[in-house]
């Protein structure tokens, strides 16, 4: 003969001296909410049982939401982070011939990028090296795009299918993605652009935030200001 476990006295004392332990099993109150619902039969409707449905519905979709929101936080902290170690590798060179070294090498590896370029629109005799490639005037406002007021972008995501070879060179082929960060080098001066390139299609998607960039951009501005 089978002893019903609520039989036993020292069990009963444990679920009636912590019911919380019941409450908190999630399987175990969907089994007894079903077993009561069996009890009641067809022809009655239990709005609270209808009511504790919903808030549970309400309840997953917070806490997806809280998840999102918390990814959402550690990304945009990395992309901070990852930002703020660019700009201070760019601060130490003291030549124009060390700063682009520097972008196209550590930079672009900080910021995980393949393809790293310097556009400027400048006459004759402007340096050339791997990461500073001279443009004709108006490439650089054709290559980075404009809004719908027709105004110049500041910054351009963009997804590709491979990129430019004359910007990219060697890793056109691989480039998915790209960012586009229009440079402003003071009155009188002809603008510059500095393009990103990556194999990811996502990490420069249109839609994306662009305050990192924006700022990125600026301090480009800066330190080129003081080496040119």
């Amino acid at each position: 003969m089978t002893t019903h476990p609520l039989a036993d006295p020292d069990i009963r004392e444990s679920f009636l001296s912590s019911p919380d332990r019941i409450l908190e099993d999630t399987e175990l109150m969907r089994a007894l909410a079903g077993a009561a619902d069996a009890l009641r039969g067809d022809n009655v409707i239990d709005m609270r049982a209808i009511a504790m449905d919903r808030l549970e519905a309400r309840l997953d979709r917070l806490e997806d939401t809280h998840r999102t929101v918390i990814a959402a936080a550690y990304e945009n902290l990395a992309g901070t982070n990852m930002i703020h170690r660019a700009t201070l590798a760019l601060m130490e060179p003291r030549t124009l011939t060390d700063f682009l070294a520097t972008l196209s090498g550590p930079v672009a590896e900080i910021l995980r990028v393949e393809s790293l370029r310097l556009l400027l629109e400048a006459g004759p005799g402007a340096p050339r090296t791997d990461a500073l490639d001279l443009a004709d005037p108006g490439d650089v406002a054709l290559h980075a795009g404009s809004g719908r007021d027709g105004a110049p972008r500041r910054v351009t995501l963009r997804q590709v299918a491979g990129g430019a070879a004359a910007i990219h060179g060697a890793a056109a082929a691989y480039i998915s993605s790209e960012a586009c960060l229009r440079l402003d080098m003071g009155t009188g001066q002809s603008p510059g652009l500095l393009v990103m390139g990556s194999r990811d299609p996502q990490q420069f998607a249109p839609g994306q935030g662009t305050d990192l960039l924006d700022y990125f951009a600026g301090m480009v501005e800066r330190a080129l200001g003081r080496l040119l």
